[in-house]
């Protein structure tokens, strides 16, 4: 498979001297995915954790309600890039072959190809969740995500998604060039784990809008935290759901948006 990043050649300009050296750069690759031998979608991703990719993808689609519904998954080389080929059972099979769409997305593109406005800001399924964090906790969430981002320390280029507890602090931490793979590649290692999110703080190194809102749903996230801002329509979205949706978190704080009874000086009930 493609290494995940590359090292190139580059003049650097600083202080008026120009200097010649080299640069770790991120890869991006296009990557197909295709059900029962149909394609259904290519975007451009980090050509790295391609299973976790495609089933998160798949999950967050809408295509598969759980990991059972993969019969069998593939992850071949191509000539242009990647294929991650999954098999269907009879009914999630049915009903893509009856929603099939292509789409070619770039980097970040997170609704590319949706075929009507009404789907783009559809409402998102309603989260349950129980769990209360501190402001200590919030803080001590985002401030564990740079150590953990290997890629991102090379390249200076991807985003990050990662699900933190109290009891185990970072669980799991997937990277990609876009926010939305980043997500869908997170989605799909929890689903293969059998790790649910209600219980933990989803945490995102990029801003929040929309469709992240919804595939945050899709994992029943009780609380998102990003580092910037949210968008007006992500915070709607996040309203909705049910989300606790806390923004703009740095070393100096953070701004919570939507249902912040979620973040509370005492987790005591």
């Amino acid at each position: 498979m493609t290494a995940a990043s590359s090292q190139v050649s580059r003049i650097a300009w600083r202080h008026g001297v120009a200097t010649p050296g080299e640069r770790i750069v991120a890869e991006e690759t296009p990557i197909a995915v295709t059900y029962n031998r149909a394609t259904y979608a290519v975007m451009l991703a980090s050509p790295t954790d391609i299973e976790d990719f495609a089933i998160g993808f798949s999950l967050t689609e809408g295509v598969i309600a759980s990991a059972a519904d993969i019969e069998e998954l593939e992850i071949v080389a191509v000539e242009q890039g990647i294929e991650a080929r999954l098999w269907l059972s009879a009914e999630p099979a049915e009903a893509v072959q009856t929603r099939r769409r292509h789409m070619t997305g770039a980097t970040g593109c997170g609704l590319c190809g949706l075929e009507s406005l009404a789907e783009a800001a559809r409402t998102p399924r309603t989260v349950v969740a129980d769990a209360v964090f501190t402001p200590q906790q919030v803080a001590t969430a985002i401030a564990a995500l740079p150590a953990a981002q290997a890629l991102n320390r090379l390249t200076r280029a991807v985003h990050a998604a990662a699900l933190w507890t109290p009891q185990a602090g970072l669980v799991v931490l997937r990277e990609d060039v876009g926010r939305h793979n980043a997500l869908d590649k997170l989605a799909g290692t929890l689903l293969r784990q059998g790790i649910g999110a209600a219980d933990g703080i989803l945490l995102l190194s990029s801003r929040v809008s929309i469709e992240l809102i919804q595939k945050a749903a899709i994992l029943g996230a009780g609380i998102m935290v990003a580092i910037s801002s949210p968008t007006a329509l992500a915070i709607r979205q996040a309203d909705a759901a049910g989300i606790t949706l806390v923004g703009v978190a740095r070393d100096d704080g953070f701004e919570v948006f939507t249902h912040a009874h979620r973040v509370r000086s005492s987790t005591r009930r």
